[in-house]
């Protein structure tokens, strides 16, 4: 099982930004994937989760509104669309797949002017 996230970098406040995670390994369509972060000196926060078919989506209350997961199964892979960016969002993002207890190396987020 591999997970690879891409896409993180600086962005100024109110900007966006698209993570993705390229899955390989496993039968990607059958799990739910989902997105953590954690910041410096705080505990792992979990973002965002997807259904395996991709029609239920939750989110944590501090993204609500800002923050799409999507995927795509045919090409195994997850996404992260964060916009109006604020510099509390500043984490290391993760994809995961809880069942399979495996994630990726992680993306960095930088939110700063």
């Amino acid at each position: 099982v591999q997970l690879v996230e891409s896409g993180g970098g600086l962005v100024q406040p109110g900007g966006s930004l698209r993570l993705s995670c390229a899955a390989s390994g496993f039968t990607f369509s059958n799990y739910y994937m989902s997105w953590y972060r954690q910041a410096p000196g705080k505990e792992r926060e979990l973002v965002a989760t997807i259904s395996n078919s991709g029609g239920s989506t939750n989110y944590a209350d501090s993204v609500k509104g800002r923050y799409t997961i999507s995927r795509d199964n045919a090409k195994n892979m997850v996404y992260l669309q964060m916009n109006s960016l604020k510099v509390e969002d500043t984490a290391v993002y993760y994809c995961k797949c809880r069942l399979l207890r495996a994630e990726g190396q992680g993306t960095q987020v930088t939110v700063s002017s």
